[in-house]
Order: structure tokens, then C-alpha cells, then sequence
């Protein structure tokens, strides 16, 4: 297969036995984006308002204002759909991982320290929740920095994973 071929095919009909303890046969894994507050926003510096990471979908970015249906559905998450979920999954004991962006945090550290109490798993996700395909590799090396310092020093533990 040449580099610029994808792999569809995978395993086909015989995957490898993934032998998990106790024998068990399905695995789930729990993992919850929090971003709300590292959109894109005028607020933060940022020439138009997040134009693709929520729920009106074709809804182009306002240019040099805000949106604020966009930034309602970001708020719901950080001021009330956190905690829900929070409130759910430690009452069962559940772990959870969080992809977090780093400036996400900043804006509730509240909610960095219950998932630090919680025990979850926090990855980084980025200072800010934009596309990092076209940010200089030293701008992109110091926000991972950045993210981490903030990770660590919030929800009290370095990240493990990443995912941007």
C-alpha cells in the first residue's frame, strides 16, 4: 500500500483476540470533550465567533462579533452539562477521560479540580479549541506547554494522552 492509500480493510473477518482481563468481551470507554471557553470568540482575540463546533450546523462564523446562540450552547456545557455528567458518573464510580483544551480550564477551574477529585483522566486537547494544521510548530510546542503547566496545576496530575 502506498503512503497515500488508506487502509479499509483492517483485520476483515479475523481480528486478533484482544485477551482483556477476566476474560471479558466488551470494553467502553467514556470520554468527554470539554473545550467550552477555548472557541473561537472575539472575545478571545479572535476575528469571528466559532463557525464549526456546534450544533447549527452550516451556520457560517460571525465576522467580527459574536454569536451568541454559539456561545449559549458552549456555556450550557460548562455551567450546567459538566456537572450533570459529573454528578452522574461519580455517583457510580465511573471512569471518565477528558480531553480537555487547556484555556477551557483557565475559564472554570472549578470544574479542572472535580475531575482531579473525580480520579478521571484528564488529556490534553490543546490550548484552544482551533485547527492547529496551519499554526507555526514553536506556537503549537508552547501552547502544548502551556496546556500541560495548566493541566497539572488545576486538576493536580501532568496529562498522559493527547488529542487535537
Amino acid at each position: 500500500m502506498s503512503e497515500h492509500q488508506r487502509d479499509l480493510t483492517g483485520y476483515g473477518a479475523e481480528p486478533p483476540h484482544a485477551a482483556w482481563p477476566g476474560g471479558a468481551r466488551v470494553a467502553v470507554s467514556l470520554v468527554l470533550n470539554y473545550e467550552e471557553g477555548g472557541e473561537q470568540s472575539v472575545l478571545e482575540g479572535d476575528a469571528a465567533s466559532e463557525g464549526y463546533l456546534h450544533e447549527i450546523v452550516g451556520a457560517p462564523p460571525v465576522v467580527g462579533g459574536r454569536d451568541l446562540n454559539v456561545e449559549s450552547m458552549f456555556a450550557y456545557g460548562s455551567r450546567a452539562g459538566f456537572w450533570r455528567i459529573h454528578r452522574t458518573l461519580a455517583a457510580h464510580g465511573a471512569p471518565l477521560t477528558v480531553y480537555a483544551v487547556g484555556r477551557a480550564l483557565e475559564q472554570n477551574p472549578d470544574a479542572a479540580r472535580a475531575m482531579g477529585g473525580a480520579g478521571w483522566e484528564v488529556a490534553g486537547h490543546g490550548w484552544r479549541w482551533i485547527d492547529y494544521r496551519h499554526v507555526p510548530e514553536d506556537v503549537e510546542r508552547a501552547d502544548i506547554a502551556r496546556s500541560v503547566r495548566t493541566i497539572e496545576r488545576l486538576v493536580g496530575r501532568r496529562p498522559v494522552g493527547w488529542y487535537t
